[in-house]
């Protein structure tokens, strides 16, 4: 049998990433694992709020454990010093995402639009940037297919720069992560 509290989803550059957080209310058991890997465990504990400080790939985390009345808690992650929500907000600014199936397999692309780095499926790709006549494109291989992501202005100051992906020069759309 498994205390499990809480799971909650990170989205990240190379994915996204599952926390599952167990907590025995009457030993303090602590349990935390990313991604199906156990990655922190604490049997007895006397003490049974406080937090738990970890890693996700770059992203340092934080689970809250709080005293809400008698023998009920509340759990809470924070990402990089932030709530989740503020974290995912902050990613969404930064991140464009994209998934799609290619001949039967999933696949994740992500533009870090600070960097203009290029992940599929969890892995940096080589890409070449070109200047076209309405933005820019940036080339770059999935699974041999070809593919870019082409930069426009919405000639909007608040929409600013509409990113759009292109493998064999269909368009997919983004995800909703």
């Amino acid at each position: 049998m498994t205390d499990i509290v809480a799971v909650w989803q990170i989205p990240a550059s190379d994915g996204v990433h599952s926390v599952e957080f167990e907590h025995g209310t009457t030993t303090g058991k602590r349990v935390i694992r990313v991604d199906g890997q156990e990655i922190f465990r604490a049997e007895w504990m006397f003490k049974l709020v406080g937090k738990e400080h970890f890693t996700v790939g770059k992203a340092k985390c934080c689970i809250s454990i709080d005293a809400v009345s008698g023998f009920a808690y509340e759990y809470d992650l924070e990402v990089n010093g932030k709530s989740l929500q503020k974290f995912r907000e902050n990613q969404s600014k930064i991140m464009k995402s994209w998934t799609h199936n290619l001949n039967g397999t999933d696949i994740r692309i992500v533009l870090e639009k600070d960097t203009l780095d290029v992940w599929v499926n969890g892995d940096r790709v080589e890409t070449a940037g070109a200047f076209v006549d309405d933005g820019t494109e940036t080339h770059f291989q999935v699974y041999s297919h070809d593919a870019y992501i082409k930069a426009t202005s919405s000639g909007k100051r608040k929409v600013g720069i509409v990113h759009k992906l292109y493998i064999e020069d269909m368009e997919i759309p983004e995800a909703t992560e």
